[in-house]
């Protein structure tokens, strides 16, 4: 599966807690996180998530939590777990002219496959290099 979903890009304090309260209050609301990266700076962390409901989530973050937020489109997909499938992405959307901006993915020793989050300089022309 590969497609265009909204990723959130949350402006959260860093500090004890702010993430626990973060993630409460989606599920609170039957929102399911499918992937999270953090990125922590001197006061605050960057919390990109793609989730499963993206505009109730922006607007329980903003009018509940009071959380600044971006939205912008990424690429999700589905890949094999195993090893160099990130080198032949990497390739094929270099081959196209195509730089990434970043990535974050996740899998385990048990999965056959993972997921990849891309942020891309076009996202439509990702679609079709990796297609």
């Amino acid at each position: 599966m590969i497609s265009i979903e909204p990723q959130l890009a949350i402006f959260l304090d860093n500090r004890p807690g702010a993430l626990a309260r973060l993630c409460q209050a989606l599920a609170k609301e039957g929102i399911n996180i499918w992937s999270m990266s953090i990125s922590d700076t001197v006061d605050h962390a960057v919390v990109r998530m793609v989730v499963s409901d993206a505009k109730k989530a922006a607007t329980i973050l903003q009018q509940q939590l009071h959380l600044p937020l971006q939205e912008r489109d990424v690429v999700f997909m589905d890949i094999p777990n195993r090893p160099g499938i990130l080198g032949e992405i990497a390739q094929k959307l270099t081959a196209a002219g195509i730089n990434i901006e970043y990535a974050y993915c996740t899998s385990s020793k048990t999965q056959e496959q993972g997921n990849l989050v891309l942020r891309t300089n076009n996202i439509e022309e990702t679609i079709n290099a990796l297609s």
